[in-house]
């Protein structure tokens, strides 16, 4: 009766050990490792004010990146929404704030100039200045083509690299 007693009870402190450091490295794990998931290109995805967005798509493309998809979003954070006023008093059909979400995908050696560029571009220091994503991006194809990789992420074949190889 008393071996019985002893082997199950070392059988139930095994279990529950191995449950507790699970458990334990469940929450230290990210903690102890820098978790950056690792990929040849991100997609650095910044919800900015509508009257931003010119001037940080110029600077992009002044740094040479082109493939820049901008759409028009609604939403709030830290914000909370905004009234609005209509035949003198105030209201608040809805808490959404017009933003703008501009989504572009760049190789992993881009990833930290962009999001210096936007954020020096975008900042007015105030709420509501918006928010970068970076999200990572396993492969890019080009449909037109079928080109994979670092041959589709690069913009080749538009209008700048037309008109150049016609003065050539």
């Amino acid at each position: 009766m008393n071996f019985y007693f002893y082997s199950t009870s070392f059988f139930f402190r095994g279990v529950y050990m191995k449950w507790c450091l699970r458990i334990l490295l469940g929450f230290l794990f990210p903690l102890l490792v820098d978790y950056t998931p690792d990929a040849k290109f991100y997609k650095v995805e910044a919800i900015l004010r509508p009257w931003r967005i010119q001037q940080v798509s110029s600077a992009l493309l002044k740094m040479g990146i082109r493939g820049v998809t901008v759409s028009d979003v609604r939403g709030f954070g830290a914000q909370g929404g905004s009234t609005e006023r209509h035949g003198g008093s105030e209201f608040s059909e809805d808490k959404f704030v017009a933003k703008v979400k501009m989504e572009i995908v760049v190789s992993k050696d881009q990833v930290e100039t962009v999001v210096d560029k936007i954020i020096e571009e975008a900042r007015t220091g105030e709420i509501g200045d918006g928010k970068i994503f970076l999200i990572p991006v396993s492969d890019v194809i080009r449909v037109r083509t079928g080109e994979r990789g670092e041959k589709a992420e690069r913009m080749t074949g538009g209008r700048a690299d037309m008109s150049a190889t016609a003065l050539t």
